[in-house]
């Protein structure tokens, strides 16, 4: 279901987008535009709890 325009995202990336981008930054064939996305997507990422 589509967010309708009121409602606000809170900006961080799930877990499943994360574990996506961790695996394209792994591979060499990636393309830098591919990689830089995929870095800015785990930046917003919340760190880790201990």
């Amino acid at each position: 279901m589509a967010k309708s325009s009121k409602e606000k995202t809170s900006g961080e990336t799930s877990e499943k987008a994360a574990s996506a981008a961790g695996k394209v930054l792994g591979k060499d064939d990636a393309s830098k535009k591919t990689k830089t996305a995929a870095g800015s997507a785990l930046s917003q990422r919340p760190a880790k709890k201990k």
